[in-house]
């Protein structure tokens, strides 16, 4: 296990007793209806807590379908609290998907808005009950949290993935698991109590809800923002002093380019990203734009939460690595014939520890597919996360993203890493940019590129060659206004594979 001197402290314990990690009177969040210090909070958490007992039993799940309002924030803790299993559903989602995770997961009480919950059609709540959140009476008795030695391996909540490749399916997350990611996010990060947490991503997405479980493990306080656009990130940085901004690479390519003070963000302390890697140029642009913030880039997969991260101090010279594993997490880089690959050798990343999940909600199969025995070199064993994703170690044991194995090119006996092509076109102008394979007779595959930018085709194709080997550079380039995004707002190559690609 990865822990470093004077780390922290590894024993996990249910998540609603992080309502208690900060100093009554310190605000523990800050949103449009008001402050709630920790002595407010945590009693909040406990009328909530109660009040969900009048419609669910221990064990039942409770789905919450709502935007970052202050109930969506303290569902976590109070379903935890009551015993219950917590569903976030993105808000984005429609009909459709909300109905399925509904049904799959066989959740007892869904807490949306009525706007939302007019949507829904007879039959799609699948025996929920359906409440607004409105109607959820604040003002019952608070439960008290739960005791240091209740066991923290019970089910906490079932985070289901976006769907983009097919129907969502469900990861179940243990207290254990919630606990020991926000512990270790807030130690790496060093987040402190005097901390303001932006929180910008989706509850639903496991960055977005460690925003809020991060900052508690800290005492630290959050403020949830529903944003429509970058600037209205720029003026709640400044408006409410945030120290702490965690993005996505396509919402981190909007704040670049919004238009910030003179001074920047000079309260920012750090900036962090995970959901994909960083381009060469968008680091160096983040750099240029907060230059006294701490950047964080980071890899994670909903499956085991966050696996690696990157020292700040090496982000200027390894802009492009996503660093070592982090605390409470093993991780190996393993060739294909299961032995841990050498230094330069491309592998698959596998995921060991107490940050591993327990699977995927009533899917033997899929999670047979993905969580298997860690490989013989692992020091933890037990089940590990075969992630899917290659990576590659240097000789000073920094990883390197390499790409997933389902995206990547096959041209005339070539691998070819979407994300290398990618990066090209970054930095020859392009805004953003996607590749994908597409069928050819000759090659196999050939490479389509979709950008997004005012470049110019023919300077981006002169480039690309100039800077690629002959098999990398893109048969086509198409252009686009904009790039299709999913609910968790990373960039949707399933939408324009299917588009564009078929």
């Amino acid at each position: 296990m990865h822990i470093p001197v004077n780390g922290p402290d590894p024993v996990p314990q249910r998540i609603d007793r992080l309502a208690l990690r900060g100093r009554p009177g310190d605000p523990a969040i800050v949103d449009r209806a008001g402050t709630l210090d920790y002595a407010a909070f945590d009693r909040a958490v406990g009328a909530l807590a109660t009040a969900l007992l009048d419609h669910a039993v221990a064990g039942d799940r409770i789905a919450c379908w709502l935007p970052k309002t202050r109930m969506a924030c303290l569902l976590p803790l109070a379903c935890a609290r009551a015993g219950l299993v917590h569903v976030p559903v993105n808000p984005l989602l429609k009909r459709a998907q909300v109905a399925h995770i509904l049904s799959d997961s066989g959740a007892v009480l869904c807490i949306s808005q009525a706007a939302r919950l007019a949507t829904l059609e007879p039959g799609d709540a699948a025996g929920a009950t359906m409440i607004a959140e409105e109607a959820v009476p604040m003002d019952r008795t608070p439960m008290a949290a739960s005791t240091r030695d209740a066991d923290p391996h019970v089910l906490a909540q079932i985070l289901y993935t976006s769907g983009s490749t097919g129907r969502p399916k469900g990861v179940m997350l243990s207290h254990a698991n919630l606990w020991l990611g926000a512990v270790s996010v807030a130690h790496y990060l060093g987040l402190a109590a005097d901390d303001r947490v932006l929180a910008l991503l989706p509850l639903s997405f496991d960055y977005g809800q460690n925003q809020l479980l991060g900052a508690w493990a800290a005492g630290a306080c959050v403020h949830p923002l529903d944003y429509l656009t970058a600037g209205d990130a720029v003026k709640a940085v400044a408006r409410h002093g945030i120290t702490t901004l965690a993005g996505v690479p396509p919402l981190w390519v909007q704040l670049a380019e919004a238009k910030w003070p003179a001074d920047g963000a000079p309260t920012l302390r750090r900036i962090t990203n995970t959901g994909g890697r960083l381009s060469v140029p968008l680091v160096r642009r983040l750099r240029a734009l907060f230059p006294t913030a701490r950047l964080f880039s980071m890899y994670g997969l909903t499956e085991a939460f966050r696996s690696t991260y990157l020292d700040p101090p090496l982000i200027d010279e390894h802009p492009e690595s996503i660093g070592t594993a982090i605390p409470f997490a093993e991780v190996l880089v393993v060739a294909p014939d299961g032995r841990i690959a050498d230094d330069g050798e491309a592998g698959e990343l596998v995921h060991a520890g107490p940050l591993v999940a327990q699977g995927y909600w009533q899917d033997a199969a899929r999670t047979a597919e993905r969580f298997r025995p860690a490989p013989a070199g692992s020091v933890l064993g037990g089940t590990a996360v075969w992630s899917g994703d290659t990576v590659m170690r240097d000789a000073a044991g920094l990883l390197r993203f390499v790409g997933r194995d389902d995206e990547m090119i096959k041209s005339a006996g070539n691998r070819i890493s979407p994300t290398e092509v990618e990066e090209a076109a970054v930095a020859a102008g392009a805004a953003e940019a996607v590749a994908l394979g597409v069928a050819d007779e000759r090659l196999g595959q050939s490479v389509l590129l979709i950008a997004r930018g005012d470049g110019d085709g023919a300077a981006l194709l002169a480039a690309m060659k100039r800077d690629l080997p002959n098999f990398m550079v893109p048969a086509r380039i198409l252009w686009l206004d904009d790039l299709p995004r999913n609910a968790n707002g990373k960039l949707d190559r399933a939408a324009l594979k299917k588009e564009h690609a078929a």
